[in-house]
């Protein structure tokens, strides 16, 4: 355990495309974290699902609402950089982004703590339409408040890449693994996300590269390897073994 907090504490970031096992390695992180200090373990995705079942179950309008957010939730998914979507689809985009910048600046708080902090996914800015990144474009052509809000939404993800990992933890997958993991899933945006993953950059971060069609034991023993080397270069010493 490192006893001088006067430091941010290390951020580690775990990403990958669906399938990968991002979940998984996550909590095996976070748990192995904890042996060298206090540790904190985030989600940083978009975490559209959860919003919408949460707003279903208000009364009278809820459920109306929940559907209308998962709908233009998913319609966006499909967007691409020449199509711009309508007002409301980029309202409910932009307050995702708001969402995402909010529970980004706590993490940020706690890290300033002195917390390990472990993220599950982590904001990017190299790969737009979605996938951790802007969703609209300012360059579409199309409705003037939609380019504006594309604009901000820009400016939201540029302003948490800034912050780049001390490590990131990048869970590369193929398309048939992933595809049987998780199976309710669409092909061919799987597929996207497997081509967009090794593009992300995180600002020049420390990217460890981790081959998730493995045996999930060895994706672990990767993983803990990886963090572990880290936060031993950062000052961080495990109490039960001294080192």
């Amino acid at each position: 355990m490192r006893q001088d907090h006067a430091e941010p504490g290390p951020v580690i970031a775990i990403i990958g495309c669906d399938g990968s096992g991002k979940s998984t390695v996550s909590a095996a992180v976070f748990t192995h974290a904890q042996h060298f200090g206090p540790a904190r373990l985030v989600h940083l995705g978009k975490q559209a699902g959860n919003i919408g079942r949460a707003i279903a179950r208000w009364p009278l309008v809820g459920k109306s609402l929940g559907k209308i957010i998962v709908r233009k939730t998913k319609s966006a998914r499909k967007m691409r950089e020449k199509k711009t979507p309508d007002p409301l689809s980029a309202l409910v985009i932009m307050a995702f982004a708001l969402r995402r910048w909010r529970r980004f600046s706590r993490m940020r708080a706690l890290r300033q703590k002195g917390l390990i902090i472990i993220t599950d996914r982590y904001p990017q800015s190299d790969v737009a339409g979605g996938y951790d990144g802007p969703e609209l474009s300012a360059r579409a052509k199309g409705n003037t408040f939609v380019r504006w809000l594309a604009r901000r939404e820009e400016r939201i993800y540029l302003g948490m890449t800034r912050h780049k990992p001390d490590l990131v933890l990048r869970l590369n997958v193929d398309l048939e693994t992933a595809l049987a993991r998780k199976p309710d899933h669409r092909r061919d945006l799987l597929a996207e996300k497997i081509t967009a993953t090794p593009l992300f950059r995180f600002n020049g971060a420390p990217i460890v590269e981790i081959d998730a069609n493995q045996p999930l034991d060895d994706v672990l023993d990767a993983a803990r390897n990886a963090v572990a080397t880290t936060l031993a270069n950062r000052g961080y010493k495990r109490p039960d073994t001294g080192a």
